[in-house]
């Protein structure tokens, strides 16, 4: 495929996930977040099966819409299952260390992904990826059917009260623009995780940089595993003043106009160190909205960010089509600079 259709797979599959992000956290909220993320297996599964039986533009475009329903499923249910796990065990303030905990163990599973693809490959092709993909979505899916169900961590006799989904909607949108702190709040992380749209480019600069396909995922190893080590360190951070944040998302805007200059595979380094700062801030950034939401609505709040966050990565799809990386790696560094700001105004 072409980059053009590729990008207009990316914005399908964005455009499905902002139509059904907010509505899919108030699901959760409503009736069950473990649910939802079981849910999230199931269609991602659906996914690669409709990539399988119909490997063509159409084939794909159907499987990124499902794909974008499972993404909007398990967004908002998952960040409001993990902390009010730990609200439930009075260990509410260690949400930064054990979110960034996760998110290690989910970018170090894309490592193990990596090495899997090529041998995987090798033995049976497309369908035996394919096949794979699907048996450990479902496989997701069952776990997270088996994860306990915490009580909510505000509120909990709200959630007798006979509200139904739509009023649970309604107060999941009202809340997140409650009060300056949270809309701020939901704004900085809507635009950070927007900038996580640019990994899906990075196989792309590595083909064009000269890297063959084959070598691709081996090449490109030392991303999710550098970026594993900064959400780890996300929970030191954590302590840092808000210039400092600002300071090391800067760095990473440097990081990725460097590589930019440099146009040779060496300059996946660069495109290394700048996803390790991203993801401290990241981390940090998603751990204090969570910190700010005061009511039983917390995966439809979560989900109004990432609305926004899907709003962001198709913006982010406009600026790589009308500049490329130099003109992506600009607005990481407006980001840099406004980020400071947002913090203080979020705390």
């Amino acid at each position: 495929m072409s980059d053009a259709q590729i990008s207009a797979l990316f914005a399908i599959w964005s455009i499905v996930g902002i139509a059904a992000e907010v509505p899919s956290g108030a699901l959760a909220d409503r009736f069950s977040r473990r649910g939802a993320m079981a849910w999230a297996g199931v269609f991602t599964a659906a996914a690669y099966t409709v990539w399988l039986a119909v490997p063509t533009f159409a084939g794909y475009a159907i499987g990124f819409a499902l794909w974008g329903i499972g993404g909007s499923l398990s967004s908002g249910a998952f960040e409001a299952l993990v902390y009010d796990a730990l609200a439930a065990d009075g260990v509410a303030d260690r949400y930064t260390e054990v979110f960034g905990r996760i998110t290690a163990v989910g970018l170090g599973a894309q490592v193990a992904a990596a090495l899997a693809a090529t041998p995987l490959f090798a033995i049976g092709a497309y369908r035996l990826v394919g096949l794979v993909s699907i048996a450990a979505s479902l496989a997701a899916a069952y776990v997270a059917f088996r994860l306990p169900e915490p009580p909510r961590s505000h509120g909990d006799d709200e959630m007798d009260d006979g509200r139904g989904y739509f009023a649970t909607l309604r107060a999941g949108i009202r809340d997140a623009a409650a009060t300056p702190a949270m809309r701020t709040a939901v704004i900085a992380v809507a635009l950070l995780s927007g900038v996580d749209a640019f990994e899906e480019y990075v196989p792309l600069l590595a083909r064009d940089w000269g890297v063959s396909t084959v070598h691709v995922p081996l090449v490109t190893l030392g991303i999710p595993l550098v970026a594993a080590l900064g959400a780890v360190y996300a929970a030191r951070a954590d302590r840092q003043p808000p210039a400092v944040l600002g300071a090391m998302l800067g760095l990473g805007g440097v990081a990725l106009l460097g590589a930019a200059a440099v146009a040779m595979p060496i300059g996946l380094v660069a495109v290394t160190v700048f996803y390790g700062l991203y993801r401290v801030v990241w981390v940090v950034a998603g751990a204090r909205l969570q910190h700010q939401i005061d009511s039983t609505e917390r995966a439809t709040i979560t989900s109004v960010a990432g609305f926004g966050t899907e709003i962001a990565g198709l913006l982010l799809f406009g600026a790589w089509a009308l500049g490329g990386l130099p003109l992506t790696s600009a607005c990481v560094l407006v980001l840099a600079a406004a980020l400071p700001g947002w913090l203080r105004r979020s705390a």
